[in-house]
């Protein structure tokens, strides 16, 4: 996050802040202070509050002493009295910038795989809830600001330059680039599979990760309808990865995304079998048998932890939900009235 916060803040964050929250407002003279400087070459003045009833009010505001060679104004009259490194502006535009970003990621990917790869069909299974699309998207939005605040302090410890992520591609080589791509899946994959299956235990699962299971046959939608806390849970193994291992700084961002990505296709009520990875890859028809069964195919990307841990459950057609569609729908036609029986 600390890249995108960088080209948040060089396109809109600093123009924003400065509107906001004015260096100007801080000074005698608005500006002025920013266009003089010593003649004897000692430092810059500190900015002072000026006067006027905005001024004033920001008065109120906690800021940093104020050195015009600190700020990182895009002109003079725009720089804010909150510097881009200042604690509070980084917690604050951090947690809108993953407000909004989960938005988009979650709206935009799971519309695209419920518009084009969910089958809709599913919705006339008879555990299929009332209203449930409205549902899983109302318990999702529900659910961001508190899995935001939650992931925070981590995304705090990049933007601080806490984390192992790095820029230049030759500080590892290309051999690591491409191991960490494997290594990242299998850890999270790994960290995911017990954080989920320590969920299901009966003492906290009721209120902490029931809510997920609510949704017996899932829609896209409901990829990210949890409990917040459960969501940030699942979410910890990919974050404690870039404390402990290198990770170059973009490849994150797109295992970022493919993580939402891949999220959001596992719940798609899938049960295509018979493919060459099925045995290898844990994937929506695999899911899909977790949403039904609760106790299986724990594991996100890979079935080898479920088999670890005597958990994995092989997908099958005759498992396929879509048959309990087809007899539903058969039922209800053979008793509909007028039918002769």
């Amino acid at each position: 996050m600390d890249l995108v916060l960088k080209i948040c803040d060089d396109y809109v964050l600093d123009k924003l802040w400065a509107t906001v929250l004015p260096a100007s407002a801080f000074t005698s003279s608005p500006g002025a202070a920013f266009l003089r400087s010593s003649l004897n070459g000692s430092s810059l003045p500190v900015l002072t509050a000026g006067s006027g009833k905005w001024s004033q009010l920001l008065s109120y505001i906690p800021h940093p002493p104020l050195l015009a060679d600190e700020l990182t104004p895009i002109a003079p009259s725009l720089a804010s009295a909150w510097p881009r490194d200042y604690i509070p502006r980084q917690i604050i535009s951090l947690f809108l910038l993953t407000w909004i970003g989960i938005h988009f990621l979650y709206f935009i990917f799971a519309w695209l795989s419920y518009k084009y790869i969910f089958n809709h069909e599913m919705m006339k299974h008879p555990r299929f809830l009332k209203d449930q699309v409205k549902l899983e998207i109302q318990l999702s939005l529900k659910a961001f600001p508190g899995m935001t605040a939650l992931t925070l302090p981590w995304f705090m410890g990049e933007v601080r330059g806490y984390s192992k992520l790095y820029d230049n591609v030759d500080e590892y080589g290309w051999g690591y680039f491409a191991f960490s791509i494997v290594w990242f899946l299998v850890f999270t994959d790994f960290g995911i599979y017990w954080i989920h299956r320590w969920e299901h235990d009966p003492k906290w699962y009721k209120w902490l990760h029931k809510p997920h299971h609510k949704w017996v046959v899932p829609t896209p939608f409901a990829s990210h309808a949890f409990h917040p806390l459960d969501g940030y849970l699942q979410s910890i193994p990919y974050h404690v990865f870039v404390f402990v291992f290198p990770l170059h700084r973009v490849l994150y961002l797109g295992l970022f995304v493919f993580v939402n990505f891949w999220t959001i296709l596992i719940h798609d009520s899938d049960m295509i079998t018979g493919h060459p990875l099925e045995k290898v890859i844990n994937g929506p028809a695999h899911h899909t048998l977790h949403h039904l069964y609760f106790t299986v195919n724990y594991g996100q990307y890979f079935t080898w932890a479920d088999r670890m841990g005597n958990s994995y459950r092989q997908p099958a057609s005759e498992l396929d939900p879509l048959k309990e569609v087809q007899e539903h729908l058969a039922k209800k036609e053979k008793h509909a009235p007028g039918k002769q029986h």
